[in-house]
């Protein structure tokens, strides 16, 4: 086999069999494949498209040129869930809790935030002493012991994946459809789970700007799934505006702490329990979607979730007195209140923006080896259709440095559009697919 014939195959916009996409990733992983030759195969790739079994194929080899990990002894059922990424995105840390409460397994391997999106880990670690770099056999044993573990990912998955990311990022070939669909998939097939809720963002801070394109992601991912023997359900979900009221890394746990607690922002609630009702659907404890999130919100209420949080924080080292008291969590050294300039009613606030403006003070990274300044972040007051009066407290910037408070005040003054006619609010669930 020759990768010259198979990059020629796909520039004629012929269909590359399972084994000369194996050669490729296998190649390509290690080090026999230059650069140059992966990247005229990947714009081959985006200039002419991947058929549906193609795609897959890619996932398969991709989750296989690393560790796979076997959750098989949880049952036959193991439920993942995954975002492709948002702004103010807590819902895993108020979500899989909840999920634990009911007797579900949850095994979560999460990643960092980079660019406007934030990450999970990031956000746990927020919690002083919580551990995130657990070793696989502790990572098992505590879903064993109290159901439930939220690590980083610690395993070896997918390297391929992360290596030909690179690769599209250096040559603008990152919004293609099937290499989108099949990096995400390749990291969910080897996380070893076997039914998959998938949270697909759209509109402004997500990478898919439209529901139509979101839509493809969403049934590209959904056949990738059925092909790999992995039940997917996809959840449309706005990301126009943030989700919640915090953008940042310590603000959005005492968010999340306060949800588990039954204080949750309604569009934040919308999504924790539409996605939660299909996970419990999946895990083969009730058909019946409302039910689902009945049971949700019971467990919120009788403190079932918040108690689960609490057991994984200390089973992980945390320090739960945070927890408990979240006045403890160490603040920035500004807590600057934004105040409307004008009078009318909220019409954007670009969630991208946002998470930029964030980024830019110390909440997010540019580049992978940057630092966050976990105290630092954005905590909107009002949201998108609220009226405003002149004077009155949009929001608070979190910040530790002095100049760059008044750039940033003004800033997110022109993120946040005041118009004088009256908006209604957007649909936060915009559709499922599965």
């Amino acid at each position: 086999m020759n990768i010259l014939d198979i990059i020629a195959k796909k520039r004629e916009g012929k269909e590359l069999n399972d084994k000369e996409i194996q050669y490729f990733v296998e190649g390509y992983t290690q080090g026999k494949i230059p650069d140059y030759q992966a990247a005229a195969l990947i714009m081959s790739i985006y200039i002419k498209g991947m058929t549906k079994q193609e795609t897959t194929n890619l996932s398969l080899a991709m989750s296989e040129s690393g560790d796979i990990l076997d959750l098989s002894k949880f049952g036959k059922n193991v439920v993942d869930k995954h975002s492709t990424g948002g702004v103010g995105d807590k819902v895993s840390i108020i979500l899989l809790p909840i999920i634990a409460s009911l007797g579900i397994p949850v095994a979560k391997m999460s990643g960092r935030g980079l660019g406007h999106t934030g990450g999970t880990v990031d956000k746990l670690e927020s919690i002083p002493r919580y551990n995130t770099n657990v070793d696989i056999q502790e990572f098992i044993q505590n879903v064993e012991n109290i159901g439930i573990s939220m690590i980083g990912q610690t395993m070896n998955l997918a390297p391929a994946d992360k290596k030909i990311y690179a690769l599209r990022d250096a040559i603008a070939c990152v919004e293609c459809i099937p290499l989108i669909a099949s990096s995400i998939m390749s990291k969910k097939i080897a996380s070893g789970a076997n039914k998959l809720v998938l949270d697909v963002t759209v509109g402004h801070g997500a990478f898919m700007k439209t529901k139509e394109d979101a839509q493809k992601l969403a049934n590209e991912m959904i056949d990738i799934g059925r092909l790999a023997n992995i039940e997917t359900v996809c959840v449309l979900t706005n990301m126009n505006e943030p989700l919640g009221y915090a953008v940042g890394n310590t603000i959005e746990v005492i968010e999340a702490i306060k949800a588990l607690k039954g204080d949750v922002p309604e569009d934040l609630k919308e999504v924790v329990l539409e996605l939660g009702s299909y996970m419990i659907k999946l895990a083969g404890n009730g058909d019946n979607i409302q039910e689902n999130k009945e049971k949700m919100i019971e467990n919120i209420q009788n403190g079932k979730a918040y108690n689960k949080f609490l057991e994984m924080v200390k089973n992980q080292n945390g320090d739960i007195t945070y927890i408990e008291d979240t006045a403890k969590f160490e603040k920035a050294k500004y807590i600057v209140p934004i105040y409307s300039e004008k009078e009318g009613y909220i019409h954007e606030i670009n969630a991208e923006a946002v998470g930029k403006l964030a980024c830019s003070i110390g909440a997010g990274r540019v580049k992978k080896e940057d630092v966050i300044d976990k105290a630092v972040g954005i905590e909107l007051v009002k949201k998108v259709a609220c009226h405003v009066k002149k004077g009155e407290v949009l929001a608070y910037i979190h910040i530790n440095k002095e100049e760059l408070v008044e750039e940033s005040r003004r800033k997110l003054l022109d993120i946040i559009k005041i118009k004088e006619e009256k908006v209604e609010q957007e649909k936060i669930i915009l559709g499922i697919i599965g």
